[in-house]
């Protein structure tokens, strides 16, 4: 049994710092490094796939976002299919470049925040994302939630789609996300988050806040690297999967991949 780990990195801006990516470089499989929409800027996303580099094991995902530095991308903009388009093109073909002086490749793309919420059930924006992937890069995998809209279309536009889980997020008894505007919408208990993991990876579900069980079938299980206690996080959940037989390896990398389950 193997499970992908994944983590929202290069979230940084200027002087101002968040997360620390190094370190949770160390216990992840993949990294989703931020494009300077939401997040990010240019030295930081250099240094970022720097660092990605540097761990062999390690594969580098696009987390491209609506242009909302003040909101850090979790506000929704009234982009029109077109806008989109051209704005999620742009972001993988920066990272894309900059991945390449460093001797690293973009593998895949997950849309960050608001966006990523949106596509889940939005056919005209989630279609604009689809296209940006096959535009600029055809080879590019998606990673979205079970369920989505975007991975259907994605799907039958012939790219690679894998679905993640939320390690740390409260799901809903439909299997979206909670709120992060409600009460107990994110888990901070590195314990608990590590049994949670370990229920999705091994039992494929998990328990909604209305106590429904949910069906939840993923490639990769996402821990959120602006979390307070992220790097406790990380490595109290990859201890925990490690214990029980679980090997941690990026979806990724796998050449034999995954068909899209939606």
């Amino acid at each position: 049994m193997r499970i992908d780990m994944n983590s929202d990195m290069g979230e940084s801006f200027g002087r101002w710092t968040l997360g620390d990516d190094e370190a949770l470089l160390d216990v992840v499989s993949s990294a989703n490094v931020a494009c300077g929409f939401h997040a990010g800027d240019p030295s930081v996303m250099l240094r970022t796939l720097s660092y990605a580099a540097s761990r062999g094991g390690v594969m580098v995902g696009a987390h491209v976002a609506y242009r909302d530095l003040a909101g850090f991308g979790r506000r929704y903009v009234d982009e029109s299919p077109d806008e989109l388009k051209a704005d999620v093109m742009y972001q993988i073909a920066a990272l894309e470049g900059m991945a390449r002086s460093v001797g690293a490749q973009v593998r895949y793309v997950k849309p960050h925040g608001a966006l990523y919420n949106r596509i889940v059930r939005d056919e005209s924006q989630a279609a604009a994302v689809v296209e940006a992937i096959r535009a600029v890069d055809a080879s590019l995998a998606i990673l979205t939630q079970p369920g989505a809209v975007v991975g259907r279309l994605a799907a039958q536009a012939g790219l690679r789609v894998f679905h993640e889980a939320f390690a740390d997020r409260a799901y809903n008894a439909d299997g979206t996300l909670v709120s992060r505007r409600l009460p107990d919408a994110v888990i901070a208990d590195p314990a608990e988050v590590a049994a949670r993991v370990l229920r999705m990876v091994c039992e494929h579900e998990v328990v909604a806040i209305d106590g429904t069980v949910v069906p939840l079938n993923a490639d990769s299980v996402c821990v959120h690297g602006d979390s307070p206690s992220a790097v406790a996080m990380a490595r109290a959940v990859r201890a925990r999967l490690e214990s029980e037989g679980v090997a941690i390896r990026a979806f990724a990398g796998d050449a034999a991949a995954s068909a899209a389950r939606d």
